[in-house]
């Protein structure tokens, strides 16, 4: 965990995080104070950011570190107990000494070249900031940490062995209809054995986080989250269009998307266990068997992609920064973390063997890029690049990736197998808006009806009520449980609260750019990585026009970004 050395003003910061490990918060508290009773003039402003920046990463990196520990193995409490050491003991009276910094620079008046968006964001920070409101944002960690341990500890018997839910998710592809039932039946049973256990959660959440936007003095936590995530670009009401966009545009196609899977699969109605396996009946898609093979796979698709972004991932192999199996005790889902005081990157997924896998790599594969790309900007403010771009370079890579995966590039399959991969990536694009839409619309109604979010029944009555409003066309009344539960799974709701929307702007986002690559792919490239490289340091608009596309999503660029995918499945089928 070192770093040669750290640029700006001397104020004895250690140079090995082995030696801070241990520290309480007396051992920070004293370089704040340094950092304090310096002067800040134009002469030292630049040094004396950069090493405010230092600082606060040597104590993120410390937190990341703690917190990929908790979702490696959710069974482990000496490291959750850390975790949340860490953050009580650290994170939150480094935040208020942050906050009386951050008056100290903007007192001054002075900001260095380069830095009018990161100064936009601290000005936001100043404003937000309630010291009340530490203690209750850690404790909205921890009930998070909560529902990762119900979710981690889900397993079933499946064929007389016991199995994590992820690792059943091969199955759903198998061409089995009586299987995939079964399994379907089997982990949604599962699943609802967790409801109160989720539910009071939940409901622990609301009244914290309801708490927090009344002691900020706003009048719901939409309206305090929106400030919070800094969404200086677009409205809660851009939002709700979006919604309805998709509703229009969007959800007619996956209507007919899986009308034309109900007749290739010749059955009268189409089930909730028949949207993943292949219509034609084909073997699902196998493109590895071993973790090394899918990292070797991704490897060489990153090689053909660009040289150094292939030279990123491989160091990232080096240095063990990777850790992509599914076993029992870990945390759900596939994220990617930052070191910020090494400026690396770490990937989290649970892989199981499917093309999703691939696809998932890709992605948080992107994530890493833009972690690589932007680590020359000198202040950690200029690297905190908003979600809505920050996905564009995941998305993105998905898309760019996919004209190498075929075996004579180094990838898993042969052409036929590469075209139907690619064709059934795009359909699931298509497919993911309407779904995202429900998440989102379900999150506003959640934060404007905060006592009605209170009761859990009223949430499993909205959810069920925009599932089939977005989703018409799947046969769930059989299972009218399963989808009023529905917001049990996406741990958005849980962690990261109003961060979905992000998806669906940054999926028009790389959809503009893989449209680029059709005509240019290394033109293409070119563009992403410039735009990469600018970290967070340009507004949203600027940074989808690097890109070579435009920040939008409205009804027009939706319906043209939707013609295009559908033209390219027709094309790759």
């Amino acid at each position: 965990m070192n770093r040669d050395s750290i640029i700006g003003i001397d104020i004895g910061l250690p140079t090995d995080l082995i030696e801070v490990e241990k520290w309480k918060w007396t051992e920070y508290e004293q370089y704040f104070s340094k950092l304090n009773d310096i002067e800040i003039d134009k002469m030292n402003v630049a040094e004396w950011l950069k090493t405010w920046s230092s600082l606060n990463e040597i104590i993120g990196e410390l937190g990341t570190d703690l917190y990929i520990g908790t979702t490696i193995d959710t069974t482990n409490k000496k490291i959750r107990d850390r975790y949340y050491e860490f953050l009580e003991d650290i994170s939150e009276p480094a935040s208020t000494y942050n906050q009386k910094l951050k008056k100290k620079f903007l007192e001054t008046g002075l900001s260095p070249e380069e830095f009018e968006v990161p100064l936009r964001a601290i000005k936001s920070e100043v404003e937000l900031f309630e010291e009340e409101n530490l203690s209750l944002i850690t404790k909205d960690k921890k009930l998070a940490k909560e529902y990762d341990e119900i979710i981690g500890n889900q397993t079933v018997t499946w064929e007389g062995k016991e199995v994590t839910l992820t690792q059943l998710q091969p199955i759903m592809l198998e061409t089995d209809r009586n299987r995939r039932e079964e399994v379907f039946r089997l982990v949604t049973s599962r699943r609802l054995e967790d409801r109160e256990a989720i539910n009071r959660v939940w409901v622990k959440m609301m009244e914290v986080r309801e708490r927090i936007a009344k002691n900020a003095g706003y009048e719901n936590y939409r309206d305090w989250r929106w400030e919070y995530l800094q969404r200086f670009d677009y409205s809660p009401e851009d939002c709700l269009e979006f919604h309805e966009a998709i509703r229009e545009t969007v959800v007619p196609a996956c209507a007919s998307l899986l009308e034309n899977r109900k007749k290739e699969m010749k059955i009268e109605k189409l089930m909730p266990w028949d949207i993943s396996v292949d219509p034609l009946g084909r073997e699902a898609l196998k493109p590895f068997s071993t973790i090394n093979e899918l990292e070797n796979g991704c490897q060489n698709i990153f090689n053909k992609v660009d040289e150094k972004l292939g030279e990123y991932f491989n160091q990232m192999r080096e240095k063990e920064l990777l850790d992509l199996e599914n076993r029992k005790g870990k945390a759900p889902g596939a994220y990617c973390a930052e070191y910020s005081y090494r400026r690396l990157p770490f990937i989290f997924h649970n892989a199981v063997g499917t093309h999703n896998d691939v696809q998932t790599l890709l992605h948080e594969g992107g994530h890493a890029f833009h972690c690589y790309e932007s680590a020359h900007l000198p202040y950690s403010q200029q690297r905190e690049v908003g979600m809505e771009f920050a996905e564009v370079a995941s998305m993105s890579m998905e898309l760019l990736g996919a004209p190498y995966f075929e075996e004579k590039n180094g990838g898993f399959y042969d052409e036929k197998n590469a075209k139907r991969a690619i064709s059934e990536h795009l359909e699931k694009l298509i497919l993911f808006w309407p779904y995202m839409a429900v998440v989102d619309a379900f999150q506003h109604w959640t934060y404007m009806n905060i006592n009605d979010a209170k009761e859990p029944s009223k949430c499993d009555e909205k959810w069920s009520e925009l599932w089939h409003q977005y989703n018409p066309t799947v046969d769930w009344n059989e299972f009218q449980e399963v989808v009023a539960t529905g917001w049990h799974n996406k741990l958005h709701l849980y962690h990261v609260p109003f961060y979905y929307v992000e998806y669906g702007i940054a999926q028009l986002g790389a959809i503009q750019i893989w449209e680029q690559a059709i005509e240019n792919q290394e033109e293409a490239v070119r563009k992403y990585r410039n735009a990469l490289s600018l970290g967070g340091n340009k507004p949203l608009p600027q940074l989808f026009s690097a890109t070579g596309g435009r920040f939008a999503f409205d009804k027009e660029i939706l319906g043209h970004a939707v013609n295009l995918v559908l033209e390219k499945i027709e094309e790759y089928k």
